[in-house]
């Protein structure tokens, strides 16, 4: 009778625990909220994703952020040209070469030369004539003075020769400029006194890099305000970007400006606001403004973009990294764990960017855990 009753009892509880399982199994799964996504423990995709806590960050709240080109500083462009009309003997350099100031990069044959040459010469030769007549009429003037302290001439006599000699002191001044003015023509061409037949000699104004070439070699110049090659130095180089008309009051001159170029991607540069414009293009509705840039090795090249940024007043809120940010129908928005497997699609209302960091006005708190890397991944859910 025990073991009949034992029998009886342990066939009941199986038939407990196998209602209890049904139970279990029939009963409902959680209901989800709109835009909760969960996964369970096992699902591989929690694997794929990254969740990390909200920071608190200093992200600027007033900033200017505008596209910007490098552009040669305009300060330090020099171009050559031919101070006289003749033909191009030799090219000492090419296109992109680096120049020293002084360096000879073209000489010119040229009868200017020779023109100026004899200028020279004739202007020295009559200033030794002038000279020669000065003394003359110092002697007669000395002679005629000497002559009437002992009343041998008439007075009138001596006013003549006092009035050579002033003549002549007037033309030896004149013949000293003349003969100054033809040793400068001479200083400027590059030429030495007495020496016919020279050739002038072109020199780089600045140092820098050769970016225009316009001659060759054997061609004749007649027209002198053609410049025959550009020189500019690039150790530093001006940033242009045009600025809404909107920002441009929080920019000023002398201020620092923080750049990005896309050729240095995660490298920033700082730029000295040097020159604002007077108007505003009515086109664009945009400000011209120009920065300089320190440029030592020569990493930055005229004709580079990159953005601009200026920051005016910065505050501390909740960032999270860009990546997170999903955009929808309904504006912005970002996946907040709820619990674990459990993602809250959850909208906010961003501020500006600070780094790799984006700041947070609204809709998550310092903290908060959301997915960071891989959302895409629970958007299909």
């Amino acid at each position: 009778m025990r073991y009949i009753a034992a029998l009886l009892l342990a066939g009941m509880l199986a038939a407990c625990s196998k209602k209890q399982e049904e139970t279990q199994a029939a009963a409902p799964a959680p209901q989800l909220r709109p835009g909760e996504v969960a996964l369970p423990a096992d699902s591989p995709k929690l694997k794929q994703i990254k969740i990390e806590s909200v920071q608190t960050a200093q992200v600027p709240l007033d900033e200017v952020d505008a596209p910007g080109k490098l552009e040669v500083n305009p300060n330090r462009v020099s171009r050559v040209v031919t101070p006289v009309a003749g033909r191009i003997t030799q090219v000492f350099v090419k296109l992109g070469d680096a120049v020293k100031e002084g360096q000879s990069v073209a000489t010119i044959e040229s009868p200017d030369a020779d023109v100026a040459i004899s200028a020279y010469l004739q202007a020295d030769s009559n200033l030794g004539q002038m000279k020669a007549n000065l003394l003359k009429a110092q002697a007669d003037f000395d002679r005629n003075r000497d002559l009437l302290e002992h009343q041998a001439v008439a007075r009138k006599e001596l006013l003549n020769a006092e009035n050579a000699l002033a003549q002549a002191k007037s033309q030896v001044e004149q013949s000293v400029a003349a003969r100054e003015q033809a040793l400068r023509r001479l200083d400027i061409l590059g030429l030495k006194a007495g020496e016919f037949g020279q050739k002038i000699t072109l020199r780089a104004p600045v140092s820098g890099k050769v970016l225009e070439m316009n001659v060759v070699q054997g061609e004749f110049r007649n027209d002198t305000n053609q410049p025959l090659l550009t020189i500019a130095d690039l150790s530093t180089i001006w940033v242009a970007s045009d600025v809404p008309e909107t920002a441009i009051r929080f920019i000023k001159v002398g201020e620092a400006l923080d750049i990005e170029l896309s050729a240095y991607p995660n490298e920033h540069f700082r730029a000295g606001v040097r020159r604002i414009a007077d108007s505003v293009d009515p086109t664009t509705r945009t400000v011209k403004v120009r920065a300089e840039l320190q440029n030592p090795a020569g990493r930055l090249l005229p004709e580079m973009f990159g953005r601009v940024r200026h920051v005016e007043t910065m505050a501390a809120m909740a960032a999270i990294p860009a990546p997170a940010i999903l955009q929808g129908q309904s504006g912005t928005y970002v996946y907040r764990e709820t619990a674990p497997g459990r993602f809250q699609q959850t909208p906010i209302r961003t501020a500006s960017r600070s780094g790799e960091l984006v700041g947070v006005f609204s809709g998550l708190k310092a903290g908060d855990r959301i997915v960071t890397d891989g959302v895409m991944l629970l958007k299909g859910n």
